[in-house]
Parts: C-alpha cells; structure tokens; sequence
C-alpha cells in the first residue's frame, strides 16, 4: 500500500494498513478504542505474542493509545494514535531482525545472555508504549511515558517473565528505548536505536492526512505528504537498506532532518543504508500558496 513502510521480501508486514490513523476527537472512549488492534509476524515467539495479546486486550492501554491520538489532533499534527504504534512496531521488528541476520547483537543477548526473541519483546515494549505519555502532555511526553510504562510493563509481563531479575531487566531496557526516542535520546542499545528509527520512519504522507485536511500546512505536513513508499530490505554493502521514494524534492526534511536526526549517534547507525529519490519526472505539486499574518 502506498505511503506506509514495507518489506521486500515474503515475510507479510502487518504494519501494511491504512496510513492514517482515526479521527478520535469527539468520539466516545468507548467507541475510539473500540477499533484499536495491534499485530505483528511473531515468528512463533511466545513471549511476544504473549505481550501482543496482553496491550491489545487491556482498556487502560487502548485509552492511552486514543487519549494521545485526541492530544495530537487539538495540536494538528501527525497521526499519532494507534496506527502509528502499530506500523512502528511492525518497524522495528522488521529492522532488529535484519540487523540480527545481519550479525548484529541486541543487548539482550551481549549484554544480559538472554536472547534475541527477548529482544523483541523489549522492542515491541518500547515501540508500543512510547507515546503513551503524550496523553498527558506533549511537552516532555517521553518522561511521561515512562512513569505510565513502568506500572503497566510489571503488570503484562509478571506472567511472561517469571524470573523477577529477568523481568526486571527487560522493564529497564523498554523504558530506556523509550526515553530514547526524543530528540536528543541517546540511545545505547540495539533495541533502543531500533525503536527511535523505527518512530521516524512512520514518515509517509497518509500520516498527515488530518493536518492537511484542516489546513494546517507547514513544512512536516508538506515534506511528509511528499513521500509515497518506505521499503526496507536486506542491504548488500550495509545489514540494512531503506529507499524512501519521494513525489517532491520536500520530502528530504524527513529524511535529513528527522530520519537523519534519530539514526546517527546510534549503535544502528553504521548497520543502515538511506538512499531517497524522487520518481518520475515531474514533481507532483504540493502547494499553491503560503501565507504569514493573514
């Protein structure tokens, strides 16, 4: 499907679903949440089909999912609701397994002599839950985040992971994942910079379908509604390559200082490959007019 991040290869990517999160203002709790179902291929993991099944059935999640989607729309911007944190997640595993074919160890496995499928829960912990804190705040929502995530993480995965130290430790890596996804996040680990790549990666124009549609067009909303595809792949020079295929040359704000931002410095950095094009040979036109006090 246009405009959302795909794989190349066979394995099927649920991340490949409408582009554009709900509308949630004005709609019940009840009613907005109603839809929200989250999935990915699992690979027969049983500790992450476990955690899957634990977020998608708990209300408390699904109304922080709806609750930042709500927040994001009174500030009009991009989609930020349960969608996004399904295609993120779709993302990072897609990306954390690569790597891994790629002969890159995640920190659960160097670090801890767990292994990659906990990897995988801690990606899908932080990719899932990173958001959450915005229903309560954009400005400084990744800390926000992590005081909702804590609480919930030792709830779903008391059950996952019976071993306290263990749980434990996969808590502490989803939370630092989470914390670094802002800006300036610094991330360690694999599995943090997974999920901080993976986030800016939800970049193609079906995310900033309520922005525009209310008018409110600045330099994200056009930059993101020039970017059609998002493939990600198995490189040949690096573990992994990403082609972002553009319909105007806008688009390479969300490359270079977005998708730029999130990856260098990262422990993924000099595993990943970017190369963005603009396809045909026409620019589409994405713009007519822009004022300023008017």
């Amino acid at each position: 499907m246009a405009g959302v991040a795909t794989s190349k290869d066979t394995e099927p990517v649920e991340a490949e679903v409408e582009a554009a999160g709900p509308g949630e203002l004005g709609r019940s709790p009840g009613e907005a949440t109603t839809a929200a179902r989250i999935g990915a291929p699992t690979r027969g993991n049983r500790r992450l089909e476990a955690l899957l099944e634990a977020l998608n059935a708990d209300p408390e999640v699904r109304a922080w999912w709806h609750m930042t989607q709500v927040q994001s729309e009174r500030l009009g911007m991009s989609d930020h609701s349960w969608v996004h944190m399904r295609i993120v997640l779709n993302i990072a595993l897609r990306l954390l397994r690569l790597l891994v074919k790629g002969g890159l160890q995640p920190a659960m496995v160097t670090d801890h002599a767990m292994k990659d499928r906990d990897a995988e829960v801690v990606v899908a912990a932080g990719a899932l839950l990173h958001d959450v804190g915005m229903s309560i705040h954009r400005v400084d929502h990744e800390a926000f985040s992590l005081f909702l995530a804590e609480r919930k993480l030792r709830e779903v995965l008391a059950e996952i992971y019976k071993d306290p130290s263990e749980r434990a430790v996969v808590i502490a890596e989803s939370l630092h994942a989470i914390i670094g996804h802002r800006r300036r996040g610094e991330p360690y680990t694999v599995e943090a910079g997974v999920v901080r790549v993976a986030d800016a990666l939800d970049m193609a124009h079906g995310r900033t379908r309520l922005p525009v549609e209310s008018g409110q067009v600045g330099i994200h909303s056009i930059s993101a509604a020039a970017i059609d595809r998002v493939e990600i792949s198995a490189g040949t020079r690096r573990a992994v390559r990403i082609e972002i295929a553009m319909n105007n040359s806008a688009g390479i704000f969300q490359v270079d200082d977005l998708l730029a931002t999130k990856l260098r410095g990262t422990p993924l950095e000099p595993h990943v490959e970017v190369v963005a094009e603009v396809e045909g040979e026409a620019e589409k036109r994405l713009l007519t007019e822009f004022r300023i006090g008017t």
